[in-house]
Order: structure tokens, then sequence, then C-alpha cells
């Protein structure tokens, strides 16, 4: 892979902390981040790895998770209205981030550093700036890569436990594309399989509703290493972007002693994070096929000052 970007050792740290920042790779006016790595010449190599035409839906539906799992978070109302030709509908208290999304770059910041390219709190209040709307004027498609970690273990009888804190490491990332002969090219938008989507539409209502308001009080799921190495590994091989199938990318609970990984890759890498997709769908028939890359487009709101974003993302094999 011919680097596009400096090697995250080489990336300036914060004033105040050994935390490293890419602000000043597509300079501080930017405002998509890592999805620079996208261009023409990425979006006809993805198109390249489309055999069939087959189109996957990597998203839950939107009422998913029932309940939701932040109390602060109610469910939206789907509200349908008649008119003289037909009906309209709107939603009601709807939250962007509810079900399968991205977290754009205004969903995060640095503490008193500010959000991707130093900005504050005024820049965000005062303007457009970092909006979701940017990724959607780019355009939110490229190479997707599945590295299917639940597979991988459960065949190697060690199936990853979905209601435990398992941090998956760059290590276990590395092996398991090996081991599907996937090779990492720059851009290529990251998606990680742990299971546990499927795995919580299978469990009984009164489960689902204990687990309710419990991030952070006790919740636990596997995700990525929230280390530094991580946020090393991740920037390194120029990943787009990164999508799980989990709550929030990262393991739960966090680690504080290796730091919060949302904080290291959306406001100082500039990372879009996707979270709560549904990737058993995509797990089968990546194995059918045997190749684990595709064409992965999302339709991401062009909403000025959105936060977040469904994703809508699909795969086409």
């Amino acid at each position: 892979m011919t680097r596009r970007t400096p090697p995250f050792a080489e990336l300036p740290t914060l004033p105040d902390r050994d935390e490293h920042h890419a602000w000043d790779v597509w300079g501080r006016a930017d405002e998509i981040g890592t999805l620079n790595l996208i261009g023409p010449a990425q979006r006809l190599a993805a198109a390249r790895t489309v055999r069939s035409g087959r189109m996957v839906s990597l998203t839950l539906p939107l009422n998913e998770p029932d309940p939701g799992l932040f109390d602060e978070r109610d469910r939206f109302q789907h509200v349908v209205e008649d008119t003289a030709a037909g009906h309209d509908d709107k939603l009601d208290g709807f939250y962007l981030q509810g079900s399968s999304q991205w977290d754009g770059l205004r969903h995060i910041n640095a503490g008193r550093h500010g959000y991707w390219g130093g900005r504050n709190e005024t820049d965000l209040a005062t303007s457009d700036v970092l909006g979701v709307d940017r990724w959607a004027e780019h355009g939110f498609g490229g190479r997707g890569v599945l590295v299917d970690v639940a597979a991988h273990l459960k065949a190697r009888g060690e199936p990853l436990a979905p209601d435990e804190p398992v941090e998956i490491t760059a290590a276990m990332l590395d092996e398991v594309a090996a081991a599907q002969g996937t090779v990492f090219q720059s851009g290529d938008i990251l998606v990680v399989r742990t299971g546990w989507t499927e795995w919580y539409l299978k469990l009984p209502a009164a489960e689902r509703a204990r687990m309710r308001g419990t991030i952070g009080d006790g919740f636990a799921c596997p995700g990525l290493e929230s280390a530094k190495e991580m946020a090393a590994f991740l920037w390194d091989r120029e990943f787009a972007a990164v999508a799980v199938d989990n709550v929030g990318v990262e393991v739960f609970p966090v680690n504080r002693a290796k730091g919060f990984l949302h904080r290291r890759l959306i406001a100082l890498q500039g990372m879009p994070l996707g979270e709560l997709w549904h990737l058993d769908r995509l797990a089968r028939a990546c194995a059918e096929r045997e190749s684990h890359e595709f064409l992965l487009v999302s339709g991401v709101l062009p909403l000025p000052r959105g936060v977040g974003s469904p994703a809508n993302a699909h795969a086409i094999l």
C-alpha cells in the first residue's frame, strides 16, 4: 500500500497531552476528515469488486434497538397524516443516532482542545461547520472490507461472548484479515463483525428492557480496544471510516486507563465511526463468495449542522 498520509508516530501531539492529531494533514479548514482518502480512483477500484450486483442492507430497522439503549433517547413516534391525495408522514422525537448510524465530526471533542481541526463551541454554534451534510456532499462510499471476527473465533472453537468486554486488538484484526485473504487498501471502509446485533435481536423482550439505561452502568460488549495502539493501527492502514455491529465501536465498559477511542478517532483523526450495524446477512454472503470486499454505499443525510446520521448503508457484491 502506498502511503498518502504521514505515519501516526509522526503526527504532532496536543500541547499538553501525548495524543496525536491529524488536523494539519488536509489543512485546518478541512471538514470531512478521513473521507478525503476516498476519491474517484478509490471509487472505481471499489466498483471493480462487484461481481453479481447483489445488494445487501447493512443496517437495522429504524425502530431497533427496541427499547432504545439510552434513557434519554425515547422511541420516536411515526405519525401518518391524511391528505386530500392520500397520506403524509413524519417522525416525532427521532434521534439520528438511535439505530445503525454514523457519528459525525460535531459529536465528540478533545476536551478544551476542541473538535476536528481545533474548532471550539463558538465555531459550531455560529456556523454550519463540520455538519454531516459535508460528508453527504462529498459522497460516502468506497471499498468496504468485512473483518468477521465472530466467524473467525467461532471456527477455531473460541466463540465471542456478546455480553462480555472482549477487546479486539489490532493484532486480531490483522489475523482475521489474513485468514480471510483480505488485503487492506488505502481508503477502505473497515467493517467489523462481533455478532452483537444478531444476538441482541434474539433476546426476549424482558432482557432487552433490562438493558436499557445500562450504558456506563454495567453494560458490557465486545469491541475494538480503546488504546492508542488501535488509533495508530486504524490511521496507519489509512481507513476512511470504521463501522462495527456493537453499541459504540470500542469495547464496553471503556477502560479509562487506555483512553476513549471515540475522542481519538473523531476529534483528533477525523474518522467517521459507525455503530449498531447489522452484519449477519453480509457475513453469509461474503462466506458464500469467498471474498470479504465489496462496494459500500451509505446515504448520509444532507443535514446542515448534523451531529450524526442514520447509516442507510448497503454492500453491493
